[in-house]
């Protein structure tokens, strides 16, 4: 790592950009790590939002993007963007979900960055997330 590059986490001076992923099902969370990691993310997996919340809570610095399913059984996926932009307002979120759609947030005051339907393409994903993690 070069003397001007930012550290964006806290292992070692990794360089790659934290992604959490937080989805009940281990399928698309292995999806999720196998799509983002070739791309040069270090992808943290949780299958209990409530954990992801947790160490979200404890991480310094924070993840530079969580992608969260929306129907998870501890908790749903506003609701924890809602307890992790209580820690860090401007975090970024991509939440995804096969049962509903961007209308289940419309009046919700904690609204993700962008929303991808399930199921959706390898590179659907890679695309969203390089856009999300440029800005």
């Amino acid at each position: 790592m070069s003397p001007t590059s930012p550290q964006r986490n806290g292992h070692g001076g990794d360089p790659r950009p934290l992604v959490f992923a937080v989805d009940d099902e281990p399928m698309l969370l292995e999806l999720v790590a196998m799509v983002l990691e070739p791309l040069g993310c270090r992808v943290q997996t949780f299958r209990d939002p409530t954990a992801a919340v947790r160490a979200f809570s404890l991480a310094q610095p924070r993840p530079e993007l969580i992608i969260t399913d929306f129907a998870m059984h501890a908790m749903n996926g506003l609701d924890l963007i809602r307890d992790c932009r209580r820690l860090q307002p401007h975090q970024k979120v991509l939440m995804v979900s096969g049962t509903v759609d961007e209308t289940i947030y419309y009046d919700s005051p904690y609204k993700p960055n962008q929303f991808l339907s399930k199921p959706y393409p390898a590179a659907q994903l890679a695309e969203i997330v390089m856009a999300l993690l440029a800005k």
